[in-house]
């Protein structure tokens, strides 16, 4: 687990440390922590951390704003929030930014493991704990939910038979990063890895892309 980076940045020291002192211990390699949201985005930045574990609720900078910035500069830092609310919106608005991972501050260390190890496979985590705290009817999930919008927005472009240079064209982005795309979208889900795997699936599910 040392050659995947992370950073850990919360307000309150005493949490910021037993955060960083657990993931030591089991592994993991903390190459930084910061006490605000503009040394974590700062450090971010400069450090290029695999995955930043953020507080959701910190000075100068929450952990959905350092988010959103690192998504409009195309920072490929997967971000975990450990968060004290349980709000729907939040959640949703978490989901919606590509966050990678989701709990509740209380469970963190009960649960910070398994979402570094689903995170570092390249899926999401979001708490079972912050989900039965909304209600079951409040949100279904479904396969298709450990998918970024990026990439429910490509496999319904596949769902319609479109190639990559298609997409990649619709979506003004490169060839490349389609491929990169439909790579993780077969990993994440569990697709076999044949050429028309994914087109079925598309195509199978095309009615819950809509």
């Amino acid at each position: 687990m040392k050659e995947h980076t992370l950073i850990i940045a919360d307000d309150h020291p005493l949490l910021l440390k037993g955060l960083n002192d657990f993931l030591q211990e089991k592994g993991f390699n903390i190459i930084g922590g910061a006490s605000n949201g503009r040394e974590a985005y700062n450090l971010i930045v400069k450090e290029e951390p695999d995955i930043a574990i953020l507080d959701i609720q910190m000075p100068y900078m929450s952990g959905l704003e350092i988010a959103k910035k690192c998504k409009s500069k195309s920072l490929e830092t997967k971000i975990i929030l450990i968060t004290l609310h349980k709000e729907r919106e939040l959640y949703l608005e978490a989901k919606e930014l590509n966050i990678f991972g989701y709990i509740l501050k209380e469970f963190a260390l009960e649960e910070i493991e398994l979402c570094l190890e689903k995170v570092i496979n390249n899926e999401s985590f979001f708490s079972p704990k912050i989900k039965g705290s909304l209600g079951d009817n409040e949100i279904k999930e479904s396969s298709l939910d450990c998918l970024t919008p990026s990439e429910k927005k490509i496999l319904k472009l596949i769902a319609k038979d479109k190639t990559n240079k298609e997409i990649a064209s619709l979506l003004f982005i490169s060839y490349r990063t389609v491929e990169k795309h439909r790579s993780n979208i077969i990993t994440k889900l569990k697709l076999e890895p044949k050429t028309n795997s994914l087109l079925i699936y598309a195509k199978e599910n095309h009615s819950q892309l809509l």
